[in-house]
């Protein structure tokens, strides 16, 4: 379904995305991601840019909607598009030149999404390791960890509506209350995930869905960060218009700075 919304803020076109978590969770993939060395050579880092992924692992306006809230943070980040069709492609050469890497929401399938973003995995696991910094939201929140993933976070992802005190059991557009740095903030939501740290990670729970699981995390790997949210606060009024949800204060762009700001300065 495809949206458009030319308010204020950061305004799209856009199809929402859920995610299905096909395989069980577990510490395969890429286990040692995040302690294996970066390749050598110089790196020349733009510390605005911000590589934001499109292609068949993300979904229509999805990847736009992430590039729009990183443009209109209150440090903006210019931002490139890259993937499989675009001009700048996912190589260790393109993501030297950047600070943040961003994977948006994607199709309704983790299986698929990773056999489409597998080719890129080590590359983009050791551009972390070396210093850079992954942002994740949904989709991209699943595959920061194992089984399939990147294998990026201290811990892992895992499916909310499965589990244990959810408020939310299908796949359908709706929101979720988040307790975000002690306030309760009701934001846009389709089959994301929860976050598991180890006690030991260094991580931080941003975020938490009402049954005490993390919504959102900031962790370190390597030298670098992962920051990811399993709702979407990148999502403006035509995602609730077109869902026919009343947005109800539900336009959270601002916990979305603040993950954006906690990523790159953890």
């Amino acid at each position: 379904m495809k949206r458009t919304e030319s308010g204020r803020g950061p305004a799209v076109v856009g199809r929402r995305t859920f995610v299905t978590r096909v395989l069980p969770l577990g510490a395969l993939g890429l286990a040692a991601a995040c302690g294996r060395a970066a390749s050598s050579g110089p790196v020349r880092r733009d510390p605005r840019l911000a590589l934001v992924y499109r292609g068949p692992a993300s979904c229509g306006g999805c990847a736009e909607a992430v590039a729009a809230l990183l443009q209109s943070a209150p440090t903006p980040f210019h931002t490139e598009f890259c993937g499989p069709g675009e001009r700048v492609k996912i190589t260790d050469e393109s993501l030297a030149s950047a600070s943040l890497y961003a994977q948006p929401g994607g199709g309704n399938n983790l299986k698929l999404a990773w056999s489409q973003m597998r080719p890129y995995a080590e590359t983009i696991s050791h551009w972390v390791r070396a210093g850079g910094h992954y942002l994740g939201f949904c989709l991209g929140g699943y595959l920061a960890g194992f089984d399939p993933g990147f294998g990026l976070l201290p811990g892992d992802s895992g499916e909310y509506t499965a589990s244990k005190g959810a408020t939310v059991h299908s796949i359908r557009d709706t929101t979720v209350t988040l307790h975000w740095h002690g306030l309760d903030r009701e934001v846009y939501f389709q089959d994301g995930p929860y976050f598991t740290l180890r006690p030991d990670s260094g991580g931080t729970v941003l975020a938490t869905y009402t049954n005490g699981l993390a919504a959102a995390v900031v962790a370190p790997c390597g030298k670098g960060t992962v920051g990811v949210v399993g709702p979407h606060p990148e999502a403006d009024r035509s995602w609730f218009t077109d869902a026919g949800l009343p947005d109800a204060g539900g336009v959270q762009f601002a916990i979305g700075y603040d993950l954006i700001e906690r990523t790159i300065r953890a």
